[in-house]
Order: C-alpha cells, then structure tokens, then sequence
C-alpha cells in the first residue's frame, strides 16, 4: 500500500506554486542581470565598505531566491507524484534560512539594488509562509494522482 497525501481545505494549489515559481526565476534573472552587470556603475560610486556591503547583499539575494526555487521545485514534485509527503516533510526538503538584511544597510545601498533585495525578501517570506503551513497540515497534491492512490489502498 502507497502512503497517503495529507488532504485537506488548505492544501496548496499547484498554479500558485507555478505562479510562485516563474516569478523566482525573473527575479533570480533579474538579480544576476544587475548585481553581474548592470549594476557595476551602482557599484563603483559607491565607498570601499559599501561596495563590501554590495556584494554581501548580493549573496543574500542569491541565497535567498535559491532557497525559494528549490523549496517550489519540490513542491512540484510532490504534485507530480515524483516524491512522497513524507519525503517532503523531512527537515532536509524544507526551505532552507536566509540571512535578513538590515535596513540601515539598505539605506545606503543604490535603489535599484534595495529593489531587488527587498523583493527577493518579500517572495521569501512568503514561500516561508507556506512552508510553515505545509508542514503543519497542507501539502500540495495532484488530484488525480491523489485519487488513484486512494484507490489503489482501498483494493
């Protein structure tokens, strides 16, 4: 007998993780297309410790979308069925913690970047949300797959 998917009115819906998903990628497109190039003029008007703190600001923004995008990667996974709600619960499958940034910090920093990194925290804290409620008691589940499942116990 195959385990069973936790169901229930909270259960998460796979169009909100692809929803979720495709807008990590821009960001995460949107990130390395500043903080590699676009970025550089930002960069070099800004005071040797600021630069410093440019950089780590990038890291964070890195970490954090990487978290992101792994942590919906298996959610889509779950939904096709590729891996077990059990599986997903383990502490290893859940998202991973990102370093907060400062807001004195991001005073100083150039407005295209506090953009960026304040919508990278943004989309965090929410997938982080939904991590949270995931492992309490929703898990995204594919229906049909769900059905044939419950099925399949039942004989």
């Amino acid at each position: 007998m195959q385990p069973m998917t936790i169901v229930d009115e909270t259960t998460l819906n796979i169009r909100v993780v692809n929803a979720l998903y495709i807008e990590a990628m821009l960001l995460a497109d949107e990130a390395r297309a500043y903080f590699d190039s676009f970025g550089h003029n930002d960069r070099d008007t800004l005071s040797p410790m600021q630069r410093v703190t440019f950089s780590c600001e990038s890291l964070k923004v890195t970490t954090r979308l990487m978290h992101v995008i792994a942590w919906l990667l298996t959610q889509r996974s779950l939904a096709s069925g590729d891996m077990h709600s059990a599986t997903v619960l383990s502490p290893s499958m859940r998202l991973g913690s990102a370093n907060a940034s400062e807001e004195a910090t991001l005073a100083a920093l150039p407005t295209d970047a506090r953009i960026l990194i304040e919508a990278s925290t943004e989309l965090y804290l929410r997938v982080k949300r939904l991590d949270e409620r995931s492992g309490k008691d929703a898990i995204i589940v594919n229906g049909p797959l769900h059905l044939r499942r419950k099925l399949a116990g039942a004989f």
